[in-house]
């Protein structure tokens, strides 16, 4: 049983080890197996499904690995068994998370880089505070300016980030028109709201 809302401890394999749960909240209601709940029919309890898809979103680690560290545990699951964990609660995890997340303050690091996905380019674009606290990040296949405005539009709906104040960017030429198209949508929005 869950001993706070930050966490659960459980008894596996003859050891207590404490689980936190990002989740706390989905998994207590599972406990009544009502319609809604999205661990209705599984095998192990949430706590033991949100552990494993908590430790390998944190940690880099692989599925088999993963599989080992919970059967050294006494959990004994298939890493096929933990990816479908992973395709499955990732998504919502990340969503229930989205609004707890540490507000961000005005100054932005913004820069993008290519990376091989599948042997072709892609460009990733990220996003940080002055603090060091990544903002969001995107993506794409086209490193351009309507790329870059619909990276702006992302992090700037996020419900953790704030107005901008200042945006350091490197000179790809994308940005300035992606800028200049946000500060006009925000003049158009002050003359419309007063």
């Amino acid at each position: 049983m869950c001993s706070s809302s930050y966490g659960c401890v459980a008894k596996i394999g003859g050891v207590l080890v404490e689980v936190v749960i990002v989740l706390t909240g989905l998994a207590l209601d599972t406990y009544s197996m009502n319609s809604k709940s999205p661990f209705k029919w599984r095998h192990f309890t949430p706590d033991i499904i949100l552990w494993g898809g908590r430790w390998y979103c944190l940690y880099p680690i692989s599925y088999r690995q993963l599989e080992e560290m919970m059967c050294e545990r006494g959990v004994e699951v298939d890493h096929s068994t933990l990816y479908r964990w992973v395709q499955k609660y990732a998504p919502q995890v990340d969503k229930r998370c989205r609004p707890h997340l540490k507000p961000s303050n005005d100054s932005w690091r913004v820069d993008e880089t290519y990376i091989k996905v599948k042997r072709e380019d892609r460009y990733l674009y990220r996003a940080v505070d002055s603090d060091g606290n990544t903002l969001d990040f995107l993506l794409t296949a086209k490193r351009n300016a309507k790329a870059a405005k619909r990276f702006f539009r992302k992090t700037l709906q996020a419900p953790h980030s704030q107005e901008p104040r200042v945006i350091n960017v490197d000179k790809n030429a994308a940005y300035p028109k992606a800028i200049d198209e946000h500060k006009f949508l925000v003049v158009l929005q002050k003359l419309f709201k007063d």
